[in-house]
């Protein structure tokens, strides 16, 4: 993995959490629709995107301070860090 410089938060990744089920766990519980899915790199949460109607992983990092997500759509390997806004590919 290469970390964009400047982010400790997806610097101390050392193994990317994958999703379970590839669904939003909060739209489902609402009945709600998503675009794409995000995993959470610390509880493993799988949630929707931000071009998703109800952005639940961006809820998420904010309220339980989990800052990186890793795409959990087939074929993408990268990492996002929310605060540090920063990027990286694995």
């Amino acid at each position: 993995m290469s970390p964009q410089a400047g982010c400790p938060h997806i610097a101390d990744i050392t193994e990317v959490l994958r999703p379970e089920r590839h669904v939003c766990e909060e739209c489902v519980k609402t009945g709600d629709q998503w675009v794409h899915l995000r995993t959470c790199q610390t509880c493993g949460r799988t949630l929707c995107c931000d071009d998703s109607p109800n952005r639940h992983a961006r809820a998420h990092a904010r309220s339980a301070d989990h800052p990186v997500i890793a795409s959990a759509e087939p074929g993408e390997r990268w990492l996002y860090c929310y605060p540090d806004d920063a990027y990286a590919e694995y």
